[in-house]
């Protein structure tokens, strides 16, 4: 993936979308599942359960944002933190998953360890610019 003439803020910020609409898609995908719909229905989802996916779920959201407007030595710690509670509430639905949720999660976690290493090339080049490192 050549990334030398992208600003890297832009291709973690674009890399925190693609996350944010794969877990869209997985979610919306179920809805094709046979019983699915009902199955959700008659679940009894604890309050506090709902407010932890709710908050994993927000985190995507939030870096979209952060990632372009933090500057670089916490850019790389919140990419690091979100992405890291982010892979631990997509593998802890792994329990419970069928083959194309397992696809879903593996392509999230490999875009999850890109947005570390592109959070953690990070440095300032002498005009005080944000670019990874060549």
């Amino acid at each position: 993936m050549k990334t030398q003439n992208t600003d890297s803020k832009v291709l973690l910020s674009t890399l925190w979308i693609v996350i944010l609409f794969n877990m869209i898609i997985r979610d919306l995908h179920e809805f094709l599942r046979d019983g699915y719909i009902e199955e959700m229905m008659a679940l009894e989802i604890p309050e506090t359960t709902m407010l932890v996916y709710g908050i994993i779920a927000q985190i995507p959201i939030l870096m979209i944002l952060l990632s372009r407007v933090l500057k670089e030595k916490v850019n790389k710690w919140y990419n690091t933190v979100a992405a890291f509670i982010t892979s631990l509430g997509l593998l802890s639905t792994l329990p419970t998953a069928d083959m194309d949720d397992v696809f879903f999660v593996i392509i999230q976690n490999i875009l999850l360890v890109i947005v570390l290493r592109i959070a953690w090339e990070l440095t300032t080049d002498d005009n005080g610019f944000k670019s990874l490192k060549a």
